[in-house]
């Protein structure tokens, strides 16, 4: 990881949320569209040795992405994102449950409000992740970290190649 790159993974327990500023060295446009096109989603969304796959994306409001994390010998956990306000190029924001291949919800699931931002040719996300309910958030934390942590490497690797 580029150390010089701004990275906080911040979690409020009494809050329920997850606070994540993480800050990339490429143009804000190439950002916003690996966060918002599932071409790119599935290059970077998952951390090895999973990979992403994207059943379909509409990115709009009340439009929907329903993907799944694969692991290496084929197990699939689904989820769906339901997109609930977007401002392009400047914020978006989504309901994330995890859910079975027919989309069927487990819930309580998350909103995650994304604020991207641009100086200097490094743009910076700002991530707030709400959980609905406290024990979701404790049984996913450790490894959220850790997995999110890596997703956003990928990421890193990623916009170094397309830059």
């Amino acid at each position: 990881m580029n150390n010089d790159l701004l990275f906080d993974f911040t979690v409020d327990k009494a809050a329920k949320t997850v606070y994540i500023t993480r800050e990339f060295n490429a143009a804000l446009a190439l950002v916003w569209d690996a966060f918002t096109k599932a071409e790119l989603l599935d290059q970077w969304g998952a951390p090895a040795p999973m990979r992403a796959k994207t059943k379909y994306m509409n990115f709009e409001v009340g439009g929907r992405r329903v993907y799944a994390m694969v692991s290496p010998d084929g197990q699939e956990r689904w989820a769906v994102q339901e997109f609930t306000s977007i401002t392009p190029k400047t914020n978006f924001k989504m309901y994330n449950a995890f859910a079975d291949k027919d989309e069927n919800r487990e819930l309580p699931g998350s909103a995650w409000d994304y604020v991207f931002s641009e100086q200097n040719g490094r743009t910076t996300v700002c991530i707030t992740i709400y959980n609905e309910s406290f024990e979701r958030l404790e049984k996913l934390l450790e490894g959220f970290k850790i997995g999110f942590t890596m997703t956003l490497k990928n990421l890193e690797d990623l916009l170094a190649n397309l830059s």
